[in-house]
C-alpha cells in the first residue's frame, strides 16, 4: 500500500513562493520516476514537474519552466516543489505522483498519487 501525503499549499499574493513537500510510505519509491500534476477547474490535468528515480533528469511543462523546481531526497522518501514567481493561473490542487517508470511522469505512466493540496495564488 503506497501513500502519498502532499503539504505546503495555501494562499499566496502574485509573485510570491510556496515548497509543496510530498511523504511517501508504505513502500519504497526510490526506484521509481515521482512528479507533480495539477487540477484546475476547466482545464485539463496537468503534469508541471517529474525527475528521474536517482534525481539525474527533470521535466518540467512549459507554464512553470524557469518558476518552478523539482528534488528528491530518496532517503527521506520525500519529494518537493517549490514554486516561485507564482501567478494566479497556478492556482490548482497540486498532487503528488508515482509514476510507473524510472525516467518520468505523464500522464499515462501515473501509478499512485496523493490526495492533493490546494494552491491559491490572489491577484
Amino acid at each position: 500500500q503506497v501513500q502519498l501525503v502532499e503539504s505546503g499549499g495555501g494562499l499566496v499574493q502574485a509573485g510570491g513562493s510556496l515548497r509543496l513537500s510530498c511523504a511517501a510510505s508504505g513502500r519504497t519509491l526510490s526506484s521509481v520516476a515521482m512528479g507533480w500534476f495539477r487540477r484546475s477547474p476547466g482545464k485539463e490535468r496537468e503534469v508541471v514537474a517529474a525527475i528521474s528515480w536517482s534525481g539525474g533528469s527533470t521535466y518540467y511543462a512549459d507554464s512553470v519552466k524557469g518558476r518552478f523546481t523539482i528534488s528528491r531526497d530518496n532517503a527521506e522518501a520525500t519529494v518537493y516543489l517549490q514554486m516561485n514567481s507564482l501567478k494566479p493561473e497556478d492556482t490548482a490542487v497540486y498532487y503528488c505522483a508515482a509514476s510507473r517508470t524510472t525516467t518520468t511522469l505523464t500522464p499515462d505512466s501515473i501509478w499512485h498519487w496523493g490526495q492533493g493540496t490546494q494552491v491559491t495564488v490572489s491577484s
